[in-house]
């Protein structure tokens, strides 16, 4: 399933106590990918492709939780799964990265492992596809911008470079999901968005993530008391 980008970043709040946040952006010329390879928690990021397996990126994040490397929690999956040789994995811990592309995926495919974020793809036009998006999300790496606004901005480098070659397949989708570690009264509304079924799943993506963000400055504004006092009567 086409390719996807898995990111770990570090940053401190305003009281200078470090956190953690994961994300990871996927798209492919088929619909519903976000409700298939995407993954993501407190501890880590993982997307499973290729021929998709679910439970590889359910019991992958499930298994950083409880406190395994993503080495071990990844590789231990693939080495009981009968498919391996069908399956692209990666993802991000606390630590370290991991990647995997099995001998039987599809051409084009392959991955990139860099300093904290891992990309890997399969049936694209070319490996310029998982360079172009490693690059635009270093780039943008240090921006002020969202997570998952940046890892958007890295889907669409990857897809001005040819993306999913099946250019017979019209009907498309893309998805992006962030965690932190921080303790927040709402989550931004923007950082678990799916575009499920269009065919210009980049620009509907980024379009949908604008929206969401003014949706969630507008909730903040009027509800943000409610949140942090657990308690509807602030709403009024």
């Amino acid at each position: 399933m086409t390719f996807s980008i898995c990111v770990r970043e570090r940053y401190e709040d305003e009281q200078d106590n470090e956190h953690y946040r994961f994300g990871v952006a996927v798209t492919t010329r088929l619909a519903g990918v976000g409700t298939l390879c995407p993954f993501v928690n407190e501890y880590g990021a993982v997307a499973t492709q290729s021929l998709v397996n679910v439970d590889l990126g359910r019991k992958g994040v499930e298994y950083l939780a409880d406190g395994l490397a993503i080495d071990d929690a990844l590789g231990g999956l693939l080495n009981a799964d009968d498919g391996a040789p069908q399956r692209q994995l990666h993802g991000v811990d606390r630590e370290s990265e991991f990647v995997f592309s099995g001998e039987q995926c599809k051409e084009w495919f392959g991955h990139v492992q860099g300093e904290n974020y891992t990309v890997a793809g399969n049936l694209l036009t070319g490996e310029s596809v998982i360079d172009a998006t490693a690059a635009a999300y270093e780039e943008t790496r240090d921006d002020e911008q969202p997570l998952a606004f940046r890892l958007a901005d890295a889907l669409e480098a990857g897809h001005r470079e040819g993306g999913d070659k099946r250019t017979d397949l019209h009907v498309q989708s893309a998805a992006v999901r962030v965690r932190d570690t921080e303790d927040q009264s709402l989550a931004p509304f923007y950082n678990d968005i799916r575009v499920d079924a269009t065919e210009t799943p980049i620009d509907d993506l980024k379009a949908t993530l604008e929206t969401a963000r003014e949706g969630y400055r507008m909730a903040m504004q009027r509800y943000e008391d409610a949140y942090e006092d657990d308690d509807v009567d602030e709403a009024e």
